[in-house]
């Protein structure tokens, strides 16, 4: 039996493993097999780069990013696009380039070795008897059943465990989440934004990782997710990009808070962290400082047991909940059409680009 048992282990429940392995009798649950075969290992469909605020978390962990873990080129300018308006601009802003498997796997590496960490498992399901949870999981083709006093779901965007168990919680809106790596020799060095409003309300982005490019987008679920997808890559055409040599494509759910009370966060038995909590940025789908957050803020209420531990965490909370509801106010400067074109055109914080011919 264990005191908590933690399903998944991305940054949000590897960081808690982290900071409560000492202290309780820990299992995490990963379903990713880190290093083993990784031709078929599953990949997280994610930017991977690390926003200043996820940055300002890891320089208060005191955590040094490997050098195995980036990549080039690091960024520090953002080609914003907006193809709605016909205008365009850069701006300054600083992103660490990374392998997000390899940041992930290093994220497992420094928990406490007192936690059992079984990689390769997939949590299946949970059950409350006699004020124990007993959490059902699949590894290596077998079904095992481990019993805690504490079940943490850290299980992503489309948590199981959300569904499961708080399924009556008010969702986020749902979006599907593409990305296109394609092998290229384009000199691509930003971080590239677009918005267009036929392709989506949210935004679409280009990531340059080493030889790689890589197109991604937010798109509503529906029938046309996939033409829309198609749509994108023609208008970008037009703006310098090339997308040839596919090499990979992957995709996700992805839950964008509209309103506060769209945060779900559990009860005493069962509790939900990082996204599948709710917590991401509703302007950006920047996850990572979200998920260090809240990871922090169910550690500290459990500093004193587990004993009335969930009215802490929901404490702890206020600071990141307020944080979604200002992202959220100013959203409208983004994906409003006609805002966003006023803002743009005055070029307000906005940097020239010297560019040199040879």
């Amino acid at each position: 039996m264990y005191d908590i048992i933690i399903a998944g282990g991305g940054p949000a429940g590897a960081t808690l493993a982290r900071m409560i392995g000492k202290r309780y009798k820990v299992l995490l649950l990963e379903k990713r097999a880190f290093g083993v075969n990784k031709d078929s290992a599953y990949h997280k469909c994610c930017g991977g780069l690390i926003a200043p605020d996820a940055q300002l978390m890891l320089a208060k962990f005191c955590l040094g990013i490997p050098k195995s873990v980036v990549l080039s080129p690091q960024l520090f300018a953002v080609r914003t696009i907006d193809i709605d308006n016909s205008i365009e601009r850069y701006y300054q802003r600083h992103y660490i380039n990374i392998d997000r498997e390899k940041f992930d796997e290093w994220l497992e590496s420094i928990i406490p070795s007192e936690v059992h960490i079984i990689n390769g498992s997939l949590y299946k399901s949970f059950d409350i008897t006699e004020g124990m949870v007993n959490v059902k999981f699949r590894h290596n083709g077998k079904d095992y059943t481990e019993k805690a006093k504490l079940l943490v779901g850290a299980d992503g965007a489309f948590s199981q465990i959300r569904k499961q168990g708080f399924n009556d919680c008010p969702k986020p809106k749902g979006y599907i989440s593409i990305q296109e790596w394609f092998e290229t020799k384009q000199n691509a060095d930003y971080y590239g934004a677009i918005f267009d409003k036929e392709i989506t309300d949210f935004y679409s982005w280009t990531i340059p990782k080493e030889k790689y490019l890589i197109l991604g987008s937010a798109l509503k679920p529906g029938k046309e997710t996939t033409e829309k997808f198609k749509l994108l890559k023609r208008k970008l055409l037009r703006y310098g990009f090339e997308f040839n040599n596919l090499v990979r494509k992957e995709g996700a759910f992805l839950m964008r808070p509209t309103d506060t009370s769209q945060i779900c966060t559990g009860n005493g038995k069962v509790v939900l962290v990082g996204e599948a909590a709710g917590f991401i940025s509703p302007s950006s789908a920047e996850g990572l400082s979200y998920a260090f957050r809240s990871a922090v803020a169910l550690a500290k209420a459990l500093d004193n047991g587990q004993e009335g531990f969930h009215n802490e965490y929901l404490a702890n909370l206020k600071s990141l909940e307020r944080n979604i509801m200002f992202k959220n106010l100013k959203s409208p400067a983004m994906y409003n059409q006609y805002l966003r074109k006023l803002i743009m055109k005055t070029g307000a914080l906005s940097i020239g680009i010297e560019r040199n011919e040879f």
